[in-house]
């Protein structure tokens, strides 16, 4: 956990490598995929022709087919690379016992697919590592008692290999890796919402970082076409694929398939050793207002539960990093898992709040998740925006009118927000200021940060007509339609919104409950759109809309409410019991509302709420929601 965090630090949450290993282990198989097919097209399956047309590919058409043959290396080694790193970080997440094992023991048979692929793309290059490692592979499996006559026999000397050779090795270079692709659509199979893909910067990151490597150290041939009549004698080695090839010589074959076999052995029955997952299934119960039920499987989180049985939940990590999947835990027993700090408080988990996505049932489980429902049909996705407008809505604050660069328009609940993903891998959740019914065009409100480098942008350098990439719709802040309770309305600064967004559909919807909105904001000039809310209480007799002035300027010659805002709703309704709050803006204010209301009989269920993170840094952090 210490070392995703500082890959966080390094390269911001949306880079960081480590969060999409298996995704970039898929990705790297469609790179050697796509550049194999090339580099068989000109492949020739004979003694002279395999080495002279890989030949022809380096170095005649250096500019595309080295280029590929490079990449179809590079990809390989990548390929082994973070395929091993996923499985040892599945293994350290303690994530490949219970039902996570045919994942696991498949995982491990991809392995050797992987291997055996890879040494035998070796073989059809025909140089002299190729001669080595033919020579040195059938003298490692002639230690098998499995063979009638030595295979070593055949590499022994100039003229024992033919051209149907070639052919068979071609044929053995098609078929593993097709086999190879079939069992990682199988791997996946019980991983829900699987990664095959990792986000769309990180992928040009490999490419580019690949291709570099193309051109400063471009895959070549060793020490000319294979000589069974001369033996090789200094070699440069893949020590992704050929590792284990000096360990023949060192200890030979018989240690060396006992390492192998072994190794091999342990990874497959690693997930009925030690502490077991146990056998029992556990009924979860999420609290009204959607009171779904749904089973988790002996080892399966909350959140693996929930997305199996097409309930979603709220998350980015899935890893204990971020805290989005922050949720209640009402009734039962939890083991809470791995998770850093920062995304879960020892004062946070003595409050019951757990994180669904490491948090493993010991018992029948009753949870506070009121997302599940409503979320179910609305799926997160990533578009690409047009800025229609910008309106400067304050000193400090503008208001951004996006159209989504295709004819379709988002779906999202009031209250949601979106991840802006710019150039620098960072992202920066934005609120949707419009309601769901008003969605031709999407409303952000940003608030200018002292020293942020993406709201420095959006003021001094972003004009109409730049394009932005998004997420979205995102998080379980919105509106909940249902029930009689009166709503009281909570925001701060730019928190004001998601809560005009609910507001906006509220009125929409027609909802005749008593609303009363409290804005809380630092002087007469931070209450921007100000006219709005007070339009909405002459139009709606449900409605009441309450500005508190922190710090009035004496220029504001200010005679309304002032101080907290949490205090004001106290000082006006010291009896919360019989009420909703929602509650979004400065995470300090939403902190001291929640531990002030609930004070004060307002059910712990009853207040919905969405912090924003602000750092000088524009902030790539996630918002906190409950």
């Amino acid at each position: 956990m210490r070392v995703e965090s500082g890959f966080n630090a390094l390269f911001g949450e949306s880079w960081n490598p480590l969060y999409y290993l298996g995704a970039i282990a898929f990705f790297m198989l469609w790179v050697v995929v796509g550049s194999g097919l090339y580099i068989y097209a000109f492949y020739t399956t004979s003694v002279t022709g395999a080495y002279a047309s890989v030949e022809y590919l380096t170095h005649t058409q250096w500019y595309f087919g080295g280029v590929l043959r490079s990449l179809h290396r590079y990809a390989s080694d990548g390929m082994v690379l973070f395929s091993l790193l996923h499985l040892a970080r599945n293994f350290v997440y303690d994530r490949y016992r219970g039902f996570r094992w045919f994942s696991w023991v498949s995982g491990v048979m991809l392995l050797w697919l992987i291997y055996m692929s890879g040494i035998n793309g070796y073989w059809l290059v025909w140089d002299k590592l190729a001669q080595f490692i033919a020579i040195a592979t059938t003298e490692w499996l002639d230690w098998l008692p499995i063979f009638s006559a030595p295979l070593v026999r055949n590499f022994l000397f100039e003229g024992a290999v033919n051209d149907r050779f070639f052919s068979l090795l071609a044929f053995l270079h098609i078929g593993i890796p097709l086999v190879l692709v079939i069992l990682s659509w199988v791997h996946i199979q019980r991983v829900q919402e699987a990664k095959i893909m990792p986000p769309r910067h990180i992928t040009v990151s490999l490419i580019a970082i690949m291709l570099l490597l193309a051109f400063v150290k471009p895959a070549v041939s060793q020490g000319g076409i294979a000589n069974l009549n001369s033996v090789p004698t200094a070699l440069g080695l893949d020590w992704f694929f050929l590792a284990n090839y000096p360990l023949l010589y060192i200890w030979g074959p018989a240690k060396l398939w006992f390492l192998v076999w072994g190794a091999t052995l342990v990874l497959m029955v690693l997930p009925w050793l030690g502490k077991r997952a146990g056998t029992t299934e556990f009924k979860i119960v999420s609290m009204p207002p959607c009171e779904h039920s749904f089973i988790a499987q002996p080892g399966e989180t909350v959140l693996e539960a929930a997305l199996r049985q097409n309930l979603p939940m709220p998350y980015v990590c899935r890893d204990g990093a971020c805290g989005v999947c922050k949720g209640q835990l009402i009734k039962g027993k939890v083991d809470y898992g791995t998770y850093l700090e920062s995304a879960l408080s020892e004062t946070e988990r003595r409050e019951g709040k757990v994180l669904f996505c490491c948090a493993t049932p010991l018992t029948d489980l009753e949870i506070a998740c009121q997302d599940v429902a409503e979320l179910k049909d609305i799926p997160v996705r990533k578009l690409d925006a047009r800025v229609e407008k910008m309106q400067r809505a304050a000193h400090d604050v503008m208001v951004l009118h996006l159209q989504l660069e295709s004819a379709e328009r988002l779906r999202f609940l009031a209250g949601q927000y979106i991840n802006i993903l710019p150039p620098d891998g960072k992202r920066r959740s934005f609120s949707i200021a419009n309601p769901p019914h008003d969605n031709a065009l999407l409303q952000l409100h940003i608030r200018h940060v002292a020293g942020g480098s993406y709201t420095g942008h959006v003021f001094n350098e972003m004009k109409p007509g730049d394009t932005l990439h998004f997420e979205g719709p995102l998080g379980s802040f919105f509106l909940h339609d249902e029930g009689d309770k009166p709503i009281i309305f909570l925001a701060s600064s730019c928190g004001f919104a998601p809560i005009k967004a609910m507001l906006e559909h509220a009125f929409h919807v027609d909802i005749q409950r008593k609303m009363t909105l409290y804005w809380g904001i630092r002087s007469r000039r931070d209450l921007y759109m100000g006219e709005l809310p007070e339009q909405w209480a002459k139009e709606h007799d449900n409605f009441t809309f309450i500005p508190v002035l922190s710090e009035p300027a004496p220029e504001d010659d200010w005679h309304g409410r002032s101080g907290l805002v949490h205090e004001a709703i106290l000082a006006d309704l010291p009896d919360l019991s019989g009420y909703q709050v929602y509650a979004c803006g400065n995470p300090k204010m939403v902190e001291l509302g929640y531990h002030a209301f609930t004070a004060h009989g307002l059910p712990e269920n009853e207040y919905y709420s969405d912090a924003f993170i602000v750092t000088s840094a524009a902030a790539s952090k996630p918002r906190l929601e409950t």
